[in-house]
């Protein structure tokens, strides 16, 4: 019920991951929490396949409606489990760890990799590389093809500059001192030093907030790699299950150049959709 003691209005939506229909009140549209009945998908997963959707194939198109177009190959970051395996049953795709394998560490990626990728997942990821984070955006530019995408999500806020939590360390580690969780790192000269008040995100491996991102510093890291557009996803789609309910920490695509398919792969899409039509003519 409503504060008012109405009935709460509800919104149907029909997941962009997994197909299901769902009916939820707006309040359950949480960025974080699961609000699909069927994958356990959040608004930011639905969010970031959406923007996959439209920039890979220029519609808004659910996953299990995308052609099977292996000649477009795909590099997940620990991507979540209510996707990933739906994206490589469409795409030359894998997904990858930074804990175990298959391993894949975005400061030192294989360099027989450079120029591979039409597009890389990248969710939830950057906000927890050791600085100097501008080194993981040079990077994960090579890794893509001259046409190719990064499509990612970080927690942003909406003004000011990159709050950087520790700077750059090359040694350090993680300990319990009674019932705090600290930073300990070794500096130049040899000393120690230790860091509380530490701010760690749910997930997988490691979760420990080293940075803030800002827009503008976003947007500054990103063309500084080397990319030559940015296109941040602020609209709603109702229904995909997508309400905003703020104005940041939002999807957005990083454009090597604009991207495009293939004469192979436009064709492989087209042969896909006849025989899905002549399918439907023999079924009805």
């Amino acid at each position: 019920m409503a504060p008012d003691g109405k009935p709460e209005p509800r919104i149907r939506f029909r997941c962009n991951i997994c197909g299901v229909q769902n009916e939820l009140p707006p309040r359950e549209f949480a960025r974080e929490v699961p609000s699909c009945t069927g994958c356990r998908s959040t608004v930011r997963t639905r969010a970031l396949m959406r923007m996959l959707a439209r920039e890979l194939l220029g519609a808004d198109l659910r996953l299990p409606e995308f052609p099977v177009l292996k000649g477009i190959r795909g590099l997940g970051m620990s991507d979540s489990v209510d996707y990933a395996g739906r994206l490589n049953e469409k795409f030359d795709y894998r997904n990858t760890e930074y804990e175990r394998a298959p391993r894949f560490d975005v400061l030192h990626p294989d360099e027989r990799e450079f120029g591979l990728y039409d597009f890389i997942v990248c969710s939830e990821i950057l906000e927890h590389v050791v600085a100097p984070v501008d080194i993981a955006f040079r990077n994960l530019f090579r890794l893509l093809k001259p046409n190719g995408v990064l499509l990612m999500t970080v927690p942003y806020r909406p003004e000011g500059a990159i709050q950087e939590h520790f700077g750059p360390m090359s040694d350090f580690g993680i300990a319990r001192v009674g019932d705090r969780t600290v930073l300990v790192r070794r500096e130049s000269d040899g000393s120690y030093s230790v860091r509380d008040n530490l701010v760690f995100h749910g997930g997988r491996g490691s979760t420990l907030e080293m940075r803030l991102f800002s827009e503008d510093g976003l947007k500054q890291l990103i063309a500084t790699a080397g990319f030559s557009s940015v296109k941040i996803y602020t609209e709603d789609c109702r229904d995909f299950g997508i309400l905003n309910q703020k104005t940041w920490s939002l999807p957005l695509a990083a454009h090597t150049a604009p991207f495009a398919l293939s004469l192979d792969n436009l064709g492989i899409w087209s042969e896909q959709w006849m025989e899905l039509r002549n399918r439907l003519r023999r079924i009805l």
